[in-house]
């Protein structure tokens, strides 16, 4: 039973870490003025952001499995997993064809990307009292 705990606690650090990394990203949204530096800092953070999605989706399935638990709290992650997926693939790709030219892009992208980190913190954290609760 020790490697399930283990497994349960490793779930939820990274939980903790990937918010974290939205946070700080949101943080450097809001903090950084100069778009390359910014989309260096992102561009740097966005394969940690997937590699942390992985490892959460991963352990959730490691212990979803072992326990035997398909309740509506565990559906309800995998649509929650792959939404935050997704919505991070698009707000890189849009942040990729900005050229340092484009200021009105820029300007537009920083509106955009501020909306998607706050849609993806309050969604983790939606789901994380939901978890809680139920």
């Amino acid at each position: 039973m020790n490697l399930m705990n283990d497994a349960i606690l490793t779930h939820v650090y990274m939980l903790f870490l990937f918010l974290a990394i939205m946070i700080f990203n949101l943080y450097c949204v809001l903090s950084i003025k100069d778009f390359i530096k910014l989309a260096k800092r992102l561009k740097f953070m966005t394969p940690l952001y997937h590699l942390s999605n992985a490892i959460v989706i991963y352990t959730g399935m490691i212990v979803s499995a072992y326990t035997h638990d398909i309740s509506y709290t565990v559906i309800l992650m995998i649509p929650v997993a792959i939404f935050l997926l997704v919505i991070e693939i698009k707000r890189y790709k849009k942040m990729r064809v900005i050229k340092s030219h484009d200021i009105a892009l820029q300007k537009k992208f920083y509106i955009y990307a501020k909306k998607i980190y706050i849609i993806e913190i309050s969604v983790l954290i939606s789901m994380y009292i939901i978890a809680k609760i139920f």
